[in-house]
């Protein structure tokens, strides 16, 4: 089929283009950076220098390629490092999860493009009731903090958008990524000790490995029904549990406690609700619908093969 990625060499998009051209796809992916128009040449993709943002870029790009399907792949996080203030933070990322999601959805009809594939994030599931949610259960009603407003209205956005814009809609509920090119932010920041255990850590965390989250993502290009798919390894763990571990494996010492006064103090609600509050994904629905296994079920091996390349 003819595959347009938008966000080509992002986190997820570098590894999935070369995948989609080894199943046989024709792909077109964008990139913000023209520097990086030679590598998706060398993954055997066509290059498009693009601003998501800009819409009749965006239209005569799409327009251009004619696609069968769209996967919509944008960010900007890059480089990213705080999130005291999330909706500072992820600005960029929620103007292209909001106008960048409407200018793709307005192409793909011009274009009569049926399957649109998005990327959602299990962090806006409702944060009370069970420790494992499934699709079925409620995004939150309200955001862990008040800095985390917009985003996480940005993400429900996509939600709601794309289901309803296209015939063949899907959105992709990724858990954490990790792996080559994703999370070397946190790797580090956990070896200097700088990431400790808030309020005992009892949060609940659903990770995936990149590698697998784009496998995920050409099971969705394939087939699979129209909707949304938990995109998660099959081992939800609290923090006090992961947290220990990663540090154990990348070689260093132990993450400090800190009671949740202090980590509010010191990190900000929205991250003192990340250890304390949230809840972790099944990934039934994708494994069974989509025809999908994560490589890597559990974040203890996956941790191990990231911080050993």
């Amino acid at each position: 089929m003819r595959v347009f990625v938008a966000g080509a060499t992002g986190a997820l998009g570098q590894h999935l283009v070369p995948e989609l051209v080894a199943a046989g796809h024709e792909v077109t992916g964008t990139t913000r950076t023209p520097a990086k128009t030679a590598r998706l040449r060398e993954a055997g993709a066509t290059p498009v220098v693009l601003d998501g943002l800009d819409r009749e870029a965006v239209t005569a790009a799409v327009l251009a390629a004619a696609p069968e399907v769209i996967v919509h792949e944008m960010t900007a996080l890059a480089g990213m490092r705080s999130l005291r203030n999330p909706d500072r933070s992820f600005a960029a990322t929620n103007e292209l999860r909001t106008r960048g999601t409407d200018n793709l959805l307005a192409a793909a009809a011009r274009a009569g493009t049926r399957r649109v594939i998005a990327q959602g994030n299990i962090a806006a599931y409702e944060r009370s009731g069970g420790p494992v949610k499934t699709e079925e259960d409620a995004l939150a009603s309200r955001p862990p903090s008040r800095s985390s407003a917009r985003s996480l209205a940005a993400i429900k956005h996509v939600e709601e958008a794309v289901p309803l814009a296209v015939p063949e809609g899907i959105v992709l509920r990724y858990g954490g990524f990790y792996g080559p090119g994703a999370s070397e932010i946190l790797l580090d920041a956990v070896r200097k000790r700088l990431v400790p255990v808030i309020g005992g850590g009892t949060g609940i965390s659903s990770f995936i490995e990149i590698t697998d989250a784009a496998a995920a993502t050409l099971a969705a290009v394939e087939g699979g029904a129209p909707g949304v798919y938990n995109v998660v390894d099959s081992d939800p763990a609290p923090v006090a549990e992961w947290l220990p571990y990663l540090a154990e494996v990348a070689g260093a010492k132990p993450p400090l406690r800190l009671p949740t006064w202090l980590g509010r103090l010191l990190a900000g609600t929205f991250v003192v609700a990340q250890m304390t509050e949230w809840r972790g994904s099944s990934n039934e629905k994708a494994r069974k619908e989509l025809g999908w296994e994560p490589r890597y079920p559990s974040w203890r091996e996956g941790f191990r093969d990231w911080v050993s390349r």
